[in-house]
Formats: C-alpha cells, structure tokens, sequence
C-alpha cells in the first residue's frame, strides 16, 4: 500500500477537533452518521468536564505555535547518551517520542498531571515491579519549535480507528509469512470472531436499533469476551476513562479542569486498581470484576449505575463504529460464512485489530511484528509530513498524550535533563546531544515493555505496554 492508497484512510484514523463552528451533517450513507453526531454533542455538552473536549491546555499550546515544551520520562538515559539516538515507539501514538505537555513558569517548567503521573508513578511502580527500585527515571525536556507553515488545525490520531490500516498493511505483507503460518492466522481470527457472536450481536443491537440490555448483564457479556477478542479491553479502558474524567467532579479534577486539563490521574489509577496490571499494562486483558468497588477506589463523586448505563450505550457504539467496516450494519449472523474473506468485507476493521494483536506472538514475531509496524509507522510519518504536523496527539480523547514526529523535516529541538523541585516543577540541568530518530524501536526496550532490568526470564516475558 502506497502513500496514495493509505491517504483517506489515515485521514480517517484522525479525530479533527474544532474544524468548524456549524455541526457537519450526518452522512446519509452511514447508518451511525446521525448517532456519532449525537455523541458528540452528549460529551461535549452534557458531561461536568465536556467544555475540554474543545478548549483544553493542550489545545492552546499547539494552536499557539511558537515554541513548545515536552516532558519525556526514560529509564535509560545512559544508554540513549551513549547512542546519542532517541527512537519512537509503537502504540497509541503510532510512532512517536511519547511526551506530555510541559508549561513554562516563573519557577520551572509545570508538568501536566499526565507527566506528574507517569514521572512521580507509573514508571517508579513500573520499575519496583522488576526489582530495580534503585533505579531512577529521567525527565527530559524537549523544546520544540513549531514552524510557520505547521497545520493550525487540531487533528489527534485514534489509534482504535485503526483497524482497516492493519488488515490493509497484513494484505500488503502477508507472504512475508509461510503459507501454513497465512492458514493459521486466519483461521485464529475468524474463530475468535465466530465464538464472539453473542457479544457482538447484543453491541450491534443496541447500537443500531436501540435495544434495552441490563448493564450489568452487557458488562458480564464483555468480560467474558475480552479473552478472545482482545480489541475489547482496549475500548472499555478508553470508554471507562472517557468516563470517569468527563464526569468526576472531586476537587481535584475542577482544580485541573481550571487549568485546562483533564484528570488523568482517574484513569491511571483504573490500572492500579486492577489485579495483575502492574508492570503489564496489557490492555488486551483489562477488565473490571467490580465496577462499583472499582470506581469507589478512584473517585467517590462517580456514580456506579450511571456509569454502567453509560458503558453499555458507550461501547456499543464503539464496537459498531470502530469494529464493523463503514457503512455495514452486519445483522444476519447465523447466516454468516465463516472465511477471512467473506468476513473482512463486513468486519474489516476487527480482524485488521485481531492481526495486529496477534501477531505479537505468532510464528516468528517479533520480527514479522517489527517490520508491520514500521510500515504502519512510515504511513503515519508520510500523513502527519504532508499535513505539516510535527507534534501530533491522541485523539481518542485530548487527555494530554502527545508526540514528536520523528520524522518531520523542519524538525527544530532541543533537550535537556532535567530535576524535580519539591512541588514538582521542572528544571533543566545539562543540555544533550540527542537525535530523534524516524525508527521505531524494539518494543522490549520501552519503559513499560523492557526485559534489560527484568529479574527472571519468566518475568520478562510478562512486561507490556500501551501507548
């Protein structure tokens, strides 16, 4: 697939946040057009902390141009100083230097409460979690400067609309694969969709005609198909932390909301208060056994019933959205022939989800794994390049994750190490020599994913992580 081929489909990869102040009709060629358009008012105009969705702090800083400051949390300083290389990783960035935003102050840089939470946490807890509570991680601050011609408008990548990517690059690279290994990948995931009906004719269900399902019974029903379709524990975390932070109204969330920020603390303490996700971070298994005694453990202004009500509306119209191919209403299921085919014309983005999930330990991954997202990773690039975006965001919801486009050729930065002050307030203390670099890295290098500090090779294996 070319840059050519794969340009609408990137397009369609992206949330564009602001692009108008008049609501874009509903395309009357897709039966979601007029729900997506309900969503989208619901969240921004019905939830206590909707109002960011569209003015928020990470906004102002990209439609400011001018310079902008980034945080970037490593474990490896040495090893990156001694390369003078910094790579990009895969996930939910694609292909990025993974940051959070970063705003200059009288007294140091202030770090968003992202970058607060994976600095003073996550990678702290990451870190004990393999026996290395010895070992510190660095912040780097990154100053960018943001060319004249950069895109003005706001365009974040959602990484759950890419599944129609994946089973387009598989297609263009499946006989790097033996023909045997081509047989059973296919045959894996169209068994997991065949044994997944139950689940994803109740979605459709609600999704398309309205049905009524008790919650918890819908709640039930994805639990026990998160197993096979491991897509669905990465759209109920995003669904259940687009939750909780739009709705918290503690304190703390206002006092972040005040300065332009969602409290992304709710969410990462989801992780926290879920067994086996420390030190894993594996989406693909995340799932709530209670969500009452969950939500109560996170923030006590969240209500569990509203909640549970809403996940069953939200993640239905997600799955149809962001699972069926667009414009299918796939709905005769007993009368389904079950082969790869036949199915991607209906469920193109699911298996293009199930692929890419799959092959992280299929056959002669990660090698085959490696090379898939590197060409995920070159579309991206050529994308965010011909729109002029050299720091793009997650778009699943502006939460604070951002990028570096590695690989964008007006590319001005600088960076330095950096130290915390007792409130948390950043300070450059030695400039370095580093080049960002447009290759993806090996994923068992990353902060969440490395196996260099890990204390068994039995524990290795176990260390995940998402964008």
């Amino acid at each position: 697939m070319d840059f050519t081929d794969s340009y609408e489909s990137w397009a369609d990869a992206h949330t564009f946040f602001g692009t108008s102040l008049v609501p874009a009709l509903p395309d009357p060629d897709d039966p979601l057009g007029a729900q997506k358009a309900a969503w989208t008012d619901r969240l921004a105009l019905g939830t206590p902390n909707g109002h960011l969705l569209r003015h928020n702090a990470l906004f102002d800083s990209l439609a400011a141009g001018g310079k902008l400051h980034l945080l970037h949390v490593t474990h490896a300083l040495e090893k990156i100083s001694r390369d003078g290389v910094l790579y990009p990783s895969g996930g939910c960035l694609v292909g990025s230097i993974y940051c959070a935003p970063l705003t200059a102050t009288g007294s140091g840089f202030r770090p968003h409460n992202l970058g607060s939470y994976v600095l003073t946490r996550e990678a702290p807890a990451f870190l004990a979690k393999i026996g290395r509570a010895d070992h510190r991680p660095t912040p780097l601050v990154f100053e960018l400067d943001l060319p004249p011609q950069a895109y003005q408008g706001l365009a974040g990548v959602d990484y759950l609309r890419l599944g129609s990517i994946h089973l387009a690059i598989y297609t263009h690279l499946e006989y790097l694969l033996s023909k045997s290994e081509r047989h059973q990948l296919r045959e894996t995931v169209v068994s997991r969709v065949k044994n997944s009906t139950a689940f994803l004719a109740l979605a459709a269900a609600v999704a398309y005609r309205g049905a009524v399902v008790e919650p918890a019974d819908f709640l039930r029903q994805l639990d026990a198909t998160i197993p096979r379709l491991p897509i669905l524990g990465y759209l109920f975390f995003e669904a259940l932390s687009e939750y909780v932070m739009l709705h918290s109204t503690s304190p703390r969330t206002r006092r972040l909301a005040e300065l332009g920020e969602f409290n992304n603390w709710l969410y990462k303490e989801l992780l926290f208060a879920v067994p086996g996700m420390i030190g894993r971070f594996d989406l693909a298994k995340f799932h709530v056994p209670d969500l009452a005694v969950t939500l109560a453990k996170v923030d006590r202004t969240l209500d569990p019933a509203s909640a549970a009500a809403y996940l069953t509306d939200r993640i239905s119209h997600l799955v149809a959205a962001r699972l069926f191919t667009p414009g299918q209403t796939p709905d005769r299921w007993r009368h389904t022939k079950w082969e790869f085919d036949g199915l991607a014309a209906q469920l193109g983005p699911l298996l293009g989800h199930l692929i890419h999930r799959e092959l992280r330990t299929f056959g002669r991954s990660p090698d085959f794994y490696f090379y898939f997202d590197q060409v995920k990773a070159l579309q991206a690039w050529n994308y965010w390049n011909h729109l002029d975006i050299p720091a793009p965001f997650n778009g699943t919801i502006p939460k604070g994750e951002i990028g570096i486009n590695p690989a964008y050729p007006d590319l001005r930065y600088r960076v330095w190490r950096a130290e915390a002050d007792e409130v948390g307030n950043l300070h450059p203390t030695e400039q370095l020599d580093l080049t960002v670099t447009p290759r993806l890295v090996d994923l068992r290098s990353t902060l969440m994913r490395n196996n260099q500090w890990a204390a068994s090779p039995a524990l290795a294996r176990t260390h995940r992580r998402t964008g």
